[in-house]
């Protein structure tokens, strides 16, 4: 095997025992070896809904999913695509909203879900608001407890979204996390989802390839 293919067949064994330990804690979950076949999963999803809300995740941009509901009649709520000044509306319609897509920044083996909240809303989209909420992640972010999960949002989700993003942070320049008191900073809240909380739907689809940052 080359060096890609050991690297894939470790995603794919730790990404199959998550999905069981996610399964166990109430959610509904599944594995997808390529990224093709959890799009395909995600805009299954998609058709059953009318309206749909969008959290920022990298994961389902570069699936393209935006895109490819265009012109088809929904609502599509995305912060991100609109002026600022419709940016707070945007994000209430994502809590009320028939399906939430949105990403995470690490899972843990014991099924646990871990995420930097960068403008305070997606917690609250993924587990209260919405009617259904569909999770992606690639394999790369499946880590073996909370800890590392922590650890990997400072060390790798937190610098690399501050550049995505043109923060004018210290990890934005050095790539490390500084612990700064930044005015941009956009590690400040944290959500850990151990259990799949009562009255929420919601799916967690994990990729054998890398997705998102």
């Amino acid at each position: 095997m080359s060096r890609v293919e050991i690297g894939l067949w470790q995603l794919e064994v730790r990404a199959k025992k998550c999905v069981e330990a996610l399964r166990k804690n109430g959610f509904d979950a599944g594995f997808y070896p390529h990224a093709e076949s959890l799009r395909t999963r995600v805009l299954a999803e998609c058709e059953r809904a009318e309206s749909i809300g969008f959290g920022g995740s990298l994961s389902i941009q570069d699936l393209g999913i935006f895109e490819a509901l265009e012109g088809k009649g929904k609502r599509l709520l995305d912060h991100g695509r609109v002026p600022s000044e419709k940016k707070a509306e945007t994000r209430l319609g994502q809590l009320t909203c028939d399906l939430f897509l949105t990403g995470t920044n690490a899972v843990t083996l014991d099924g646990c879900l871990v995420n930097l909240d960068m403008n305070g809303n997606r917690t609250n989209a993924m587990t209260f608001g919405p009617k259904k909420t569909v999770v992606v992640a690639g394999g790369q972010k499946v880590v073996s407890d909370v800890g590392e999960a922590l650890r990997r949002i400072k060390a790798v989700a937190a610098p690399r979204n501050t550049k995505r993003l043109k923060l004018s942070t210290p990890c934005a320049t050095s790539g490390f996390c500084e612990d700064c008191d930044s005015p941009q900073r956009i590690c400040r809240v944290y959500s850990i989802i151990e259990r799949r909380p009562p009255h929420s739907d919601i799916t967690v689809l994990l990729c054998g390839e890398p997705m998102g940052l």
